[in-house]
């Protein structure tokens, strides 16, 4: 059986890149009580975008789905799940919002993260749901002409339990000496969780659900204001690619942790300035929504979608960014590239 332990294997991360990684996000995180000082509503506000985005997305990548206006009731717990896509989406709703408000009373132990996998599927009173795989299970890759191939075959179920032991085991030890950046060490958890794939199914989500968890126990919250696992969705070629490079030669414990590691720092730094935009741009109350809208194009270096305009202003809807660039256009403060799809904006107005 794979040795889980983290003594060493950090000190190989510390390559240029990583370490501006982890410089730029202790500088953000330094900044974090400025950001939880500004007004209590726009935090309010920023953590129910997060919540949809969130849950929406995690989900997402595992192919379950809803409607918009659903997701958005099941969230806010205001209608019951019809289906099974709604059944898991109101369990991922409630472990993300008990490690939202409880998260420093949860122990990274297995019989934890066994009662978050329970409560993962309490709507659907599946037998797995709280229970490790009771059988081998493999991770596979569909290719462009659907033909599938075994891209990992992870730790055997009758291991499990004892592998899961000694990684928490591992994960506490290396966190209490305190030698490794948490910022280091939650990637390599998560990566070695994901390569144990511990459950019968969920094994995705909860993986995103216990690096939230382990970066607000150590004071990293960003996650709560802006939707990291929306950050993921967005990048998940990125994301399979890195865990792909990162599981090679794992039982043979030579697997190179950065690619994953590199990965998740790029993610959260986006996070971190993501928030910091929104809270500037939610912070100018003196401004209406298609002002914000307007200082989003103006400010951004460079060419800059509606999407992405939504991205930054989550609480501005569609047909108002629309309207407004509209507008823009029509005072010829901005210049309109390409079309269709890819239809981008730049601001060129002399002022």
């Amino acid at each position: 059986m794979r040795q889980y332990n983290y003594g060493e294997k950090w000190k190989k991360l510390l390559t240029p890149e990583i370490v501006t990684y982890l410089s730029q996000i202790h500088e953000f995180k330094g900044k974090q009580t400025l950001f939880k000082e500004a007004k209590a509503d726009i935090l309010t506000k920023l953590t129910e975008i997060a919540k949809i985005q969130s849950t929406e997305a995690s989900n997402k990548i595992e192919g379950i789905y809803t409607s918009s206006s659903r997701l958005k009731a099941l969230v806010n717990d205001k209608t019951r799940p019809k289906s099974r896509d709604e059944m898991e989406i109101a369990g991922y709703r409630d472990v993300l919002n008990s490690i939202h408000e409880d998260y420093d009373f949860i122990p990274v132990k297995p019989n934890i993260i066994l009662q978050l996998h329970r409560d993962l599927y309490r709507f659907e009173g599946m037998e797995y749901g709280g229970k490790y795989k009771t059988a081998d299970n493999i991770i596979q890759e569909v290719d462009s002409e659907g033909n599938k191939s075994v891209r990992f075959k992870p730790v055997a179920a009758w291991e499990t339990p004892e592998a899961m032991n000694e990684l928490c085991k591992a994960y506490e030890e290396a966190d209490a000496k305190g030698e490794i950046d948490s910022l280091l060490l939650i990637p390599m958890f998560i990566l070695d969780f994901l390569c144990i794939h511990p459950f019968n199914d969920g094994n995705g989500r909860m993986s995103r659900l216990l690096t939230l968890l382990l970066l607000y126990k150590s004071n990293y919250i960003v996650g709560k204001y802006v939707s990291i696992e929306h950050l993921i969705e967005k990048t998940k070629v990125n994301y399979y690619d890195s865990l792909q490079k990162s599981s090679y030669g794992w039982y043979e414990e030579e697997n190179d942790y950065e690619p994953f590691v590199k990965y998740m720092l790029s993610v959260i730094l986006a996070a971190y300035r993501d928030f910091a935009d929104r809270v500037t741009l939610f912070d100018s109350s003196d401004l209406s929504k298609p002002e914000r809208v307007r200082e989003v194009v103006k400010l951004h270096l460079g060419p800059v979608s509606k999407s992405e305009i939504i991205e930054v202003c989550p609480d501005i809807s569609a047909i108002t960014v629309q309207r407004a660039l509209t507008e823009m256009l029509t005072a010829g403060e901005i210049e309109k590239i390409g079309g269709g799809r890819y239809t981008k904006y730049v601001w060129k107005a002399n002022d």
